[in-house]
């Protein structure tokens, strides 16, 4: 069978630059998709993408499908035909369905079968539909329509190009009929090109200045980017949303340093970044220290004859963006940031949970508590809490809303706040994402636990729960955050106790149900399981742990890592065995089980080996619980395998003598005990 390259390039206005590449990436799944369910083999497929377009290349594809047979089963023979050989109704419908008689239909084994042969077509009949189909499965939220067509897509077509080799598959696709014309740059190359073959298409219109390779283009501009910052010795801050977009947004890239004027850099730097990549699309520079430079990298689309031209265009147009920003910071600087609370309160964070002032106030007060259970400055943390809300309220926030918090920062250090206190108004959001960046300062950290643990005792305490993928109030972030901070920067703290202190700070703004503080505990635990989930750690080695209830996240933590390490241990199973037996006796004991234990009434060698051990155990295993080394308990309580096997082999354990019987389920429980001060290993069976 023949092969032959296959091009599909299909020209529109000027595409959305943030959504280009996952449309490009799309368009090859759809054809590649397609291509396998039509039966047409290829050696490689990849796409191209710039502004103007998006292109699919395949490699050597089948010029032609192969032949196939189909075949489709039928009624059982005995009920196709009657006692005398004639056809039933069911045969005749089967025969109809198919579209042949029913003497045309294979009889030979138990049930009627039609095998059909189907001749395969050439690709270039079936590739128009393919494409079309491609392109109509794209994840364009808005399609729009242009001049008298009905025709839609994400922008208005221009050209539609279709090769097979160095032939045009005929076709029209969204009103633009295949040729072998494309075009070039806009300014550049503003006339058609003639794409000879698929495998000169890149350099045909590369030669029309055009970089139609998305990955090409995307290295070119962050490779010239970080020459052009070097020489400024500085870095670019090239985060991988904005070089994607930047990408999209050009076809033929030249890098050109721009500057701005020096006092601009007395505003926040993140403010300057702020609106220079987001509304300006530039690279801003830092330098060795992670400081603002006064300058920044715009990426154009020409290449100019006079590139001083678009550099003073591009530093005219930023000039009032930055005039903006020092503007709202000196302003915001004029009054205390204290005063903003008095605004605060005229603003709702939640209708039945207060205004915002109301939630900084118990931020506040639980972020007091949270600091000396986890050995920070309680007035601090106190003073922060007070604070933490009052840089929404400025104009600086009101412009660049994702600057809340760090906002909060610079406006605290400009009215002499201790530096954590200060850093703790931005580090109250932290984390701000999976794997995001956690508290520095023991300040930041109580705020940020106080903070949402606030918001979850308080939307649980009116029943706004979580549903499905319903959360708008980030619940499971806020969980997930809680957890992250405690057990990543080590941090002891009662959950108990900090969301009981918590229901507190609501008085009668929330229901006081029974078992408010157990469902909040409950729910932020249940986030553990999917972070175990993810680190490869078994869901039976957190239900042992769960199952024993600790209060403190961080020792939940080192409770579960040291279960993990115990599962590795050659005695590991079998001593989760024997717990689940023993666990399963003392729950069907039909006497109250003593903790302690008659030496007396130990007959058997075995129980009295046992009984030792245990004593023994004991002794060791307290101190390494008490510190936490609950490994180090684990490795010490697997030597009981040998005892504990022995027990269960020669002795049993419901004796007829009642005293004797008791006093067996007495060793049982405090051995079971000895395993439940680290987790209930019973569940790893």
């Amino acid at each position: 069978m023949m092969q032959q390259d296959f091009l599909v390039e299909l020209g529109t206005e000027e595409l959305p630059p943030k959504s280009l590449k996952r449309l490009a990436e799309a368009f090859l799944n759809g054809v590649e998709k397609s291509l396998q369910e039509a039966g047409l083999s290829y050696a490689a497929a990849r796409y191209y993408a710039a502004p103007r377009r998006l292109a699919v290349l395949v490699d050597a594809l089948d010029t032609q499908q192969a032949d196939r047979t189909q075949q489709m089963d039928g009624p059982p023979v005995q009920a196709a035909f009657d006692a005398e050989g004639k056809p039933t109704k069911a045969a005749e419908g089967f025969a109809r369905k198919c579209g042949v008689t029913v003497a045309e239909l294979d009889s030979s084994g138990p049930k009627l079968r039609y095998v059909q042969s189907i001749p395969g077509q050439a690709a270039a009949q079936l590739l128009p539909g393919i494409i079309d189909t491609a392109l109509a499965a794209l994840p364009i939220p808005k399609r729009m329509r242009w001049g008298a067509r009905k025709t839609e897509f994400v922008r208005p077509t221009q050209w539609l190009v279709m090769l097979q080799g160095d032939a045009i598959v005929p076709g029209e696709i969204l009103s633009q009929t295949a040729d072998r014309s494309s075009r070039g740059h806009r300014f550049h190359h503003p006339d058609a090109v003639r794409i000879a073959t698929p495998a000169q298409y890149a350099e045909q219109l590369r030669g029309a200045h055009v970089i139609a390779d998305f990955a090409e283009r995307r290295e070119m501009i962050r490779s010239r980017v970080e020459a052009l910052a070097a020489a400024e010795q500085g870095t670019a801050i090239m985060p991988e949303d904005l070089l994607d977009e930047v990408t999209a947004l050009v076809e033929w890239p030249v890098p050109l340093v721009c500057s701005f004027e020096e006092r601009f850099l007395d505003v926040p730097q993140e403010a300057l970044i702020s609106t220079m990549q987001d509304n300006q699309k530039y690279f801003c520079l830092l330098d060795a220290a992670g400081k603002l430079l006064p300058r920044f990298i715009t990426v154009a689309n020409i290449d100019s004859q006079d590139p001083a031209q678009i550099v003073s265009g591009n530093e005219k147009v930023v000039r009032p963006r930055l005039t903006d920003a020092e503007f709202f910071f000196r302003q915001d600087k004029k009054n205390p940031l204290e005063e903003r609370n008095t605004q605060l309160a005229n603003v709702v964070f939640q209708a039945q949970l207060g205004s915002v002032y109301d939630k900084a106030r118990r931020v506040s007060g639980l972020a007091r508590f949270v600091a000396g259970q986890i050995g920070g400055d309680a007035d601090r943390a106190a003073r922060a809490g007070l604070l933490s809300k009052c840089d929404l309220a400025t104009e600086m926030v009101g412009e660049f809303p994702e600057l809340q918090g760090i906002a909060g920062y610079y406006y605290a250090l400009h009215d002499g706040e201790p530096e954590d206190v200060a850093l703790a108004l931005n580090e109250q959001y932290m984390p701000r994402g999976a794997g995001a960046e956690l508290p520095s300062t023991l300040t930041g950290a109580a705020v940020a636990l106080a903070d949402k643990l606030d918001t979850l005792v308080g939307i649980f305490g009116i029943g706004m729960l979580p549903t499905g993928s319903k959360d708008p109030y980030a619940l499971r972030r806020a969980a997930l955050g809680v957890l992250r901070i405690l057990i990543e920067k080590r941090l002891e703290l009662d959950l108990n106790s900090a969301i009981a202190v918590a229901i507190e700070q609501y008085a009668q703004q929330i229901s006081l149900a029974a078992d408010l503080q157990a469902q909040v505990q409950e729910f932020v635990f249940d986030r553990l399981r999917a972070r175990y989930e993810d680190e490869g750690i078994d869901v039976a080695v957190y239900q042992s742990v769960r199952a024993i209830g600790p209060a403190s996240p961080l020792d939940f933590d080192q409770r579960v890592q040291a279960v993990q390490h115990f599962r590795r241990l050659p005695e590991a199973e079998a001593l989760a065995a024997a717990n689940k037996r023993v666990s399963n006796l003392l729950a069907k004991a039909e006497m109250e089980v003593s903790a302690r234990i008659d030496q007396a009434l130990l007959h058997e060698p075995a129980e009295q080996t046992l009984a030792s051990a245990i004593s023994e155990a004991e002794q060791a295993v307290a101190p390494l619980a008490a510190e936490r080394q609950y490994s180090a308990a684990l490795e010490r309580l697997a030597s009981l395998r040998e005892p504990v096997d022995r027990f269960f082999d020669e002795v049993l354990v419901n004796a007829e003598d009642a005293a004797v019987r008791a006093n067996r389920y007495a060793l049982l429980a405090r051995l079971r005990g000895l395993f439940l001060g680290v987790a209930d290993i019973s569940l790893l069976g």
